[in-house]
Order: C-alpha cells, then sequence, then structure tokens
C-alpha cells in the first residue's frame, strides 16, 4: 500500500489554523487600531479608515475633484533586502500603484502597479532592495469618476529577506498561487506530527509541527495532468542561489521541474531532479541570474493515480552563488547605463553625424535634470543642433550574447512634436551591423493606448529574444527629453527638452 504524503489537504488559502507569527518590520501595518504612521499626502485625496477597522480605502466620491490618493508611510530604514506584502482590493475600475521615495533623492520610484478589479482580495509582493538611506513608500489610489469604484488595503507586512522566500507558515503562503485544476492542485500539509511526511519532520520547524506545500496524484484522471505553484513575479534584478526541500514519492511516473517564467510567458527549465524518490526532505540549489520580472514555477505532471506525490518546502535566496563554477556568464548588465560618467559602452555611428549630447542642466521651478539624480547628466537629441531636416541620430548599443532573453527599459519624454510615429525607434542589429529587427518604436504605444506627448514621463519596456550576437540601437529623429515619476508637477521650458535618459536590459 503506497503511503500518503499527507493527511489534511487544504487548498492554498485557508486558515482557522493557528500559524507561527513572521518577524515584521516598521512600516507594516494591518490597520485595526490605526494607520501606525501612515498618512495622507495633503496635496492629494484622503484614505479613510473603515468604521470598524482593518481597512483603509479610497472611493471616487471621496477624491473631490483630485485624481488620485497618496498614502506616506512614516521614514523607513531597512539597509537589508525586504519584501512587502500588500493585501489589496480594487473594486470596479480603478488602480493602486506602489512607490518608493528615498529621502536624498529628488525622484518617487514605482516599484509596482496593479488595476485589475476583483471580488475579493489579492496579494501583492513586492522587492525592496539593499538601501543605505531612509526612504518613505507612496501607495496610489486611482478610482476612477463613477459609482461604484474605489481602492482598498487590508494590510500591509514588511517582512525581512526576498519575496520569492517562503516557508508556507503564514496563511496568504507569501504570494505562491496555485493555477487551478480540477483533478490535481498544490496543497497546504502537515499540522503535526501524524499529518508530516512518513517519518520526517516538517523543515520549517524543529518540533512536529509546521506546514510544506505538495501535490498528490490521487485524483488524476487523464495523462499528463499537470500542477503548477508559482511565486510572485520578482520586481527588482537579482542573481544568485534559489534553494529549497522537496521530497518525492514516486510509484509509477510523475515528472517534477522547475521554471522560469517571464511577464511575456516565456518558459525556461532551470532544474529537474535525477532521482525518481527521495527516503528524506533533500536540499537543492539552483543558480539564477534574473535582470528582468520573472517567477519562478514548481510543476509536478502525473501519469495516473499511481504517480506518487511531491512536497516542498523552505524556499530561500542568497545573492550568493551556489557554484562558482556554474555561475552564469551572461551579463546583460554590460548594456546598463546612467550617462553621468560617459556614455558607458554606448557609441554613435560616426563623428560628422553626431546628435546625441551628453548634457546637464541646473533644475529649477521650470526645468528639471537628470532623472538618476537630478543633477547629472543625460542624453539629447535636438533640432536645433542640426541643420539637416528629419535627421537621424543613431546610438550603438554594446554587444550582448544571442539566444537569450532581455529586457531593455529605458524612460523618455518628447515635445515639440507633430508626429511622433519614427520619433524614437528601438532596433536589433547582429554582429555585421545589420538590422535584424525592429523591436519597439512610438507607433507601438498608441496601439496601446499610450500618449507619448505631454510633459510627464513614459517609461517603455521591451522584451526580446537574441538571435545570434547581437547588439541594440537606437534611433532619435528631432528632439526628445525623459524624466522620472516626480513628486510635484513642474513646468518645462521651451529649451529643456530631453532623450532617452537611461537604458536598463
Amino acid at each position: 500500500m503506497r503511503s500518503a504524503c499527507v493527511c489534511l489537504q487544504v487548498l492554498l488559502l485557508l486558515s482557522g489554523l493557528s500559524r507561527a507569527q513572521p518577524l515584521l518590520l516598521p512600516g507594516s501595518c494591518n490597520f485595526e487600531l490605526g494607520t501606525c504612521g501612515y498618512t495622507s499626502d495633503p496635496d492629494y485625496g484622503n484614505w479613510s479608515m473603515n468604521e470598524e477597522g482593518h481597512l483603509i480605502s479610497i472611493d471616487s466620491a471621496s477624491l473631490r475633484g483630485q485624481e488620485q490618493a497618496v498614502l506616506l508611510s512614516p521614514s523607513l530604514d531597512h539597509q537589508d533586502w525586504s519584501c512587502v506584502r500588500l493585501v489589496y482590493q480594487i473594486t470596479g475600475r480603478g488602480s493602486l500603484q506602489l512607490h518608493l521615495r528615498p529621502d536624498s533623492d529628488n525622484f518617487d520610484y514605482r516599484l509596482w502597479k496593479a488595476h485589475k478589479a476583483s471580488d475579493s482580495w489579492l496579494i501583492a509582493s513586492v522587492d525592496l532592495p539593499n538601501s543605505t538611506a531612509r526612504y518613505q513608500i507612496l501607495l496610489e489610489g486611482r478610482p476612477e469618476p463613477g459609482p461604484n469604484n474605489s481602492v482598498a488595503i487590508y494590510e500591509i507586512h514588511i517582512h525581512p529577506g526576498y519575496c520569492l522566500e517562503c516557508n508556507f507558515e503564514e496563511h496568504h503562503l507569501c504570494g505562491y498561487g496555485n493555477s487551478w485544476n480540477p483533478n490535481v492542485n498544490w496543497y497546504v500539509g502537515g499540522t503535526t506530527a501524524a499529518d508530516l511526511l512518513p517519518n520526517q519532520l516538517n523543515q520549517t520547524s524543529s518540533h512536529q509541527r509546521g506546514h510544506h506545500m505538495y501535490v498528490d496524484s490521487m485524483y488524476v484522471k487523464h495523462f499528463q495532468e499537470v500542477a503548477k505553484l508559482t511565486s510572485p513575479m520578482t520586481t527588482a534584478p537579482m542573481a544568485g542561489c534559489l534553494t529549497f526541500y522537496y521530497y518525492r514519492d514516486q510509484e509509477r511516473g510523475n515528472m517534477f521541474s522547475v521554471y522560469t517564467r517571464d511577464q511575456l510567458g516565456h518558459y525556461e527549465e532551470i532544474w529537474r531532479p535525477k532521482v525518481y524518490t527521495t527516503p528524506s526532505w533533500t536540499l537543492v540549489g539552483i543558480d539564477i541570474k534574473a535582470p528582468h520580472p520573472l517567477e519562478v514555477v514548481f510543476e509536478v505532471a502525473f501519469n495516473s493515480p499511481k504517480g506518487g506525490c511531491v512536497a516542498i518546502d523552505d524556499i530561500s535566496f542568497s545573492p550568493e552563488f551556489c557554484h562558482t563554477d556554474t555561475e552564469p556568464t551572461v551579463d546583460p548588465s554590460v548594456a546598463n547605463c546612467d550617462f553621468d560618467n560617459g556614455l558607458c559602452l554606448y557609441h554613435q555611428e560616426r563623428v560628422e553625424s553626431k546628435v546625441w549630447s551628453r548634457v546637464s542642466v541646473n533644475p529649477n521651478a521650470y526645468r528639471m535634470g537628470d532623472h538618476t539624480t537630478g543633477t547629472g547628466c543625460f542624453l539629447l537629441a535636438n533640432m536645433r543642433f542640426t541643420s539637416t531636416p528629419g535627421y537621424v541620430g543613431r546610438l550603438h548599443g554594446p554587444y550582448l550574447a544571442g539566444n537569450h532573453k532581455y529586457c531593455v527599459r529605458f524612460y523618455y519624454l518628447l515635445q515639440a512634436f507633430r508626429k511622433v510615429d519614427n520619433a524614437l525607434i528601438l532596433y536589433i542589429y547582429d554582429e555585421n551591423n545589420v538590422a535584424v529587427e525592429k523591436v519597439w518604436s512610438l507607433a507601438h504605444n498608441f496601439q496601446v493606448g499610450v500618449d507619448a506627448g505631454g510633459d510627464h514621463l513614459h517609461e517603455a519596456d521591451v522584451n526580446q529574444v537574441g538571435v545570434r550576437e547581437h547588439m541594440q540601437k537606437l534611433l532619435g529623429m528631432r528632439p526628445g527629453r525623459h524624466r522620472r515619476h516626480h513628486r510635484q508637477p513642474r513646468g518645462l521650458s521651451d529649451h529643456s527638452r530631453f532623450p532617452p535618459r537611461s537604458v536598463r536590459l
């Protein structure tokens, strides 16, 4: 008779069971007895506490002519990497954004945004990278005009460590989600010694209580029934060692794999076990490098009801690679540049046709400086600098390894354009300096409903797959400008026009 993986079966978000209380950092709040130092920005609408507590919200009727309400955290000093877990709900039409405001910076940095309505509470996980400066968290709620449109926040928890990490002791399971399948799903298992895996204690606790995740083949009805457990999407570049414990009891057939999945849905397998069964919990270490947002997916496929079970526990992450000899050799950061200390590895096509200029200005009430510090440098392409109508300024990036996925991120703002379809284009060029593909243009922004004009920042995120060795080439026609999301609106003078200021891959 096959030994059972667990006795307790509770599907993902449950509770009623007592769980170990996690360590919470300053800035955490469940809004039961107050706002924990969170305040509404007086320049915008006011967030209001629910009369019964445990809820803070903003609706369109309360905005009183404002477009948004901004909730400011107390000043925080979390120097090590931490994770914000936010329980929220958007009703009707609206959006919720999370920004970071460093005390030493003139700009707010958007880390996360949600705009989908739901009938229940949702969980967002946002990584806060290491920082030596104090900062505030800004939560910007934007319910659209109309009845029954609102944004609500149930709790804000800030944990030390990475959002990928989880020991499955909390009721929200660190934001990990199960892809629903009628027959096979990931469940929470184990509360007492009798409920745990055969002869095994839960990895989280030295005493005989704790929780883990498991999937069992008991109800499999079809060939290749698949269960997926998915981590929160990363929100900051990270590289290092992903570790977890797993237990595998296979009788007739299951396939266990770990994948990464990016925002476009592209999968990449990063690990699969070398043995069919494990007599005890087994520790695994996987080297990963994530310069762009991705999820980690734990996937198990069964061939029959006798396919056994798989369990995992204690997922953790370290910035140090597991094995130095297997450290990924592809380093897309060579294409990063903020232009404060030069062009980095970027260059213009010909000396006689240089139309991109590295510029620094002193910010004032009518114009802003660069987006990194406000006093640094940016690149400028301006019609005044050329006598040739319709000129093209080509900015070449460094070569990157082929057959890899990259994300190009830059910020721009255009002014004084009557037609902007071809004002800014991103191409992929091969090693022979031949254009392979046009991967982004302002015309694409129009197709997805983004206005390229105005006096506010536009962020461009371009996901791509390199074929052979290739480079990025940014083409600018006529002038343009870029800046970051800022605290207060500022006027722009006629001569303050900036093209793409920073490029991040």
